[in-house]
């Protein structure tokens, strides 16, 4: 693997820890990193070892904070007319499903998560946040249509909650809690406990047999876009692409042993 300039990243018992790590800029994304999320994504796809991915940040201020101004172009800054067709959105480097990778996603959020966030959180299989996490789409108050952003989001969120984070800009953030209620998060946890929290959602999942879930999540993915007909329809191709007979026999001596992950109330 490359050497990482604006991420850190480890791997322990089958879980990839990606680390945003540009905790000076509020973990904005420049050039650089977009790079080389892009080039994580399409590597982690084949890297049979890493069976589940937690993607975090460095410090205690921000998640992402979305793109780097610094990186912005000066014509764009200064009002210039906006080439819609040489334009290529990050969404195309800095979302792991949009580069073909299946294996689950954990977003654990800290601090500020706004704007192009939403790029990497709209894509996530699990997002759980820290109580200091907030929620915001500043577009609007910088003069700059949201598109990209809350299209990833819509699937996530009440219509009505997505339009009004979308609307009222940087003048109103949506709180951890209020992400818990409406279902954008499905766990709230102490900055300290968040790390841990991530770490055993990610354990349980690397524990089961790779191809089921891999299976699963694409399962899950497409039928977002299909109506349920459609989905029930395409059954058996999705349980052909999941199930093995290794994969059954290992999950039945799994069980009838009882090496299971205790479970825990929620």
């Amino acid at each position: 693997m490359a050497e990482l300039e604006t991420l850190l990243y480890r791997e322990e018992d089958g879980v990839a820890w990606v680390t945003l790590n540009r905790p000076e800029v509020h973990n904005a994304f420049n050039r650089a990193m977009q790079t080389e999320l892009s080039g994580l994504w399409t590597d982690l796809r084949t890297r049979d070892e890493v069976r589940c991915m937690v993607l975090s940040a460095a410090g205690d201020k921000a998640f992402c904070t979305g793109i780097d101004r610094a990186d912005i172009e000066p014509g764009v800054q200064q009002g210039k007319a906006f080439d819609a067709l040489g334009y290529e959105d990050p969404r195309h480097r800095l979302g792991p499903k949009t580069r073909g990778l299946w294996k689950p996603v954990i977003a654990a959020v800290n601090g500020m998560a706004c704007g192009g966030a939403f790029y990497m959180l709209g894509e996530s299989d699990i997002i759980i946040a820290s109580d200091n996490a907030t929620f915001f789409d500043p577009h609007l108050t910088y003069g700059m249509a949201a598109v990209y952003e809350p299209l990833l989001m819509m699937p996530r969120m009440p219509f009505g909650e997505l339009m009004r984070m979308t609307l009222l800009g940087a003048a109103e953030r949506m709180s951890a809690q209020r992400a818990h209620e409406i279902g954008l998060v499905s766990e709230v946890v102490t900055l300290e406990e968040l790390p841990k929290a991530a770490g055993e959602i990610a354990a349980v999942i690397a524990s089961q047999s790779p191809r089921a879930v891999q299976a699963t999540v694409r399962t899950l993915w497409a039928a977002r876009e299909l109506t349920i007909r459609q989905a029930l329809e395409l059954g058996n191709e999705f349980l052909n692409l999941g199930t093995s007979p290794e994969a059954v026999k290992e999950g039945q001596d799994s069980f009838n042993s009882g090496r299971r992950a205790e479970w825990r109330l929620r």
